[in-house]
Parts: C-alpha cells; structure tokens; sequence
C-alpha cells in the first residue's frame, strides 16, 4: 500500500513538473493578429492597382510599429513570395501610435492595436501572362500585453491576383464650338 502511495505520489509531481515546463495549449500556435480578407485585385498587363492589407490585433495586445522607437524593438513588416514578374510597390504602413505601459510609463512606444491597413500596389509586367495567381504575404511581428512581450510571429496570409486584358476606355466627349450642346 505505501509503494502504490508513493507510485501515485511520484506520478502526481512528475505530470505538475512536466505540464509546468510545457507551453499551455491557449498560448501554443497563438498568433495574436489576424489578416482580414483581401479581396481579389484585378490588374492588366503593365498596369498597377492599389491593394490593403487589413490586420486584427487581439484585444488586450499591441504590436511594435513599422518604425518602432528604440533598436531594440522589432518593426513589423510584410514580406511576399509572388508569381512571376509581379511586384508589390510602395508599401505605406500606418503611423504608429504612440504609448506608455505600466513596465515603463515615462516611455513612449510606437505600437498598433485594433485594426490596422497597410497599403500597396500590385504592379503587372507588360509581358504578363493572363490569369489568376495566389500571392502569398507574411506579417512578422512582436506582440506584447502590459506585462511582456512574447516571441516574435510570422502570420501567413493568401490573397489572389487577376491579370486581364486592359479594358479600352471610351473617351469622354468634349464639346467643341460645332457642338449643339455648348451655350454660351
């Protein structure tokens, strides 16, 4: 009877010491922002066309800017693997806005929190052939709470690109002086 004791004994404190040095599963794959749906872009042929890119940041959390204040942060960034030729130009990140936490209230961080667009644009080779590509995009980030910081993310997004024929635009008419429609 005291062996089984000290058997369950000894099972009870190496389960607590092994479950203590092990991540619980809520914090496991925990990515603190989400990438909101990007709609489908459409671009022709040696054309460019405005795309945003809107992130989630969970409740209670913030991550450091694009232009964070002191070395030691690190920005967050977007990073793409596109198809082809295709290119993604003049990224336009948010201001960040700035913060003092309770670790250090006389110090003001550049974070976002909420929701928050980064802009771009997606620009086609003349020679690009016609379709539909999948562009894959990453956010690399570090997310905190008002205690600590947590090791840095990458979150993987999808959004799809149309490459099609550029539609002739019509011109618009201009009245000349033979015009019937001109009133002076």
């Amino acid at each position: 009877m005291k062996l089984l004791y000290s058997l369950v004994l000894l099972t009870a404190v190496m389960t607590g010491v092994f479950a203590a040095g092990q991540e619980s599963p809520a914090r496991q794959g925990r990515t603190f922002v989400t990438a909101l749906p990007v709609n489908p872009v459409a671009v022709s042929p040696g054309r460019r066309t405005p795309v945003d890119f809107t992130f989630r940041v969970e409740s209670g959390y913030h991550i450091n800017s694009s232009q964070p204040l002191g070395e030691e942060l690190i920005p967050t960034q977007l990073h793409f693997s596109l198809p082809g030729e295709m290119a993604v130009g003049k990224i336009q990140y948010p201001a960040g806005e700035l913060m003092d936490f309770p670790f250090d209230p006389k110090t003001k961080l550049s974070v976002y929190s909420g929701d928050f667009v980064v802009h771009g644009l997606i620009v086609a080779p003349t020679a690009a052939a016609l379709g539909t590509y999948t562009v894959h995009g990453e956010l690399r980030y570090q997310a905190c709470d008002n205690n600590a910081c947590y090791p840095p993310k990458k979150l993987p997004f999808t959004f799809d690109v149309k490459i099609s024929p550029a539609v002739k635009r019509i011109p618009k008419a201009r009245p000349n002086a033979a015009s019937p429609h001109i009133h002076n």
